[in-house]
């Protein structure tokens, strides 16, 4: 499945996981990813690099981030979870930090 999101083929991507195939993208790099259109909700993506990514319209707010960077990704339009402060987001974007969750 991690090789559908780094040849971009979200479509095949997202009708695999609606099919309900396994998909553990814990600590991936998806540097530099095509993301949009994904179907992102309930995907654990905890520690994984998605720096330049293509982020634009996603829908991460029931995805588990923590610990995600996000340096110079395109994030237009991006939902992410509540427990993810601006602030947090923002310092991943900017400088490259793996975001916290608020505790």
């Amino acid at each position: 499945m991690y090789l559908l999101l780094v040849h971009g083929r979200i479509e095949e991507f997202n009708r695999r996981k609606q099919e309900g195939e396994a998909c553990d993208l814990r600590g991936v790099d998806l540097r530099g990813a095509n993301l949009r259109n994904l179907e992102a909700e309930g995907l654990d993506m905890r520690d994984s690099y998605l720096r330049h990514a293509d982020l634009r319209g996603v829908d991460f707010s029931a995805t588990r981030l923590e610990g995600a960077s996000i340096y110079g990704a395109r994030i237009s339009g991006t939902y992410f979870p509540v427990e993810l402060s601006a602030e947090e987001i923002n310092l991943s974007l900017v400088h490259g930090t793996r975001m916290r969750y608020r505790g």
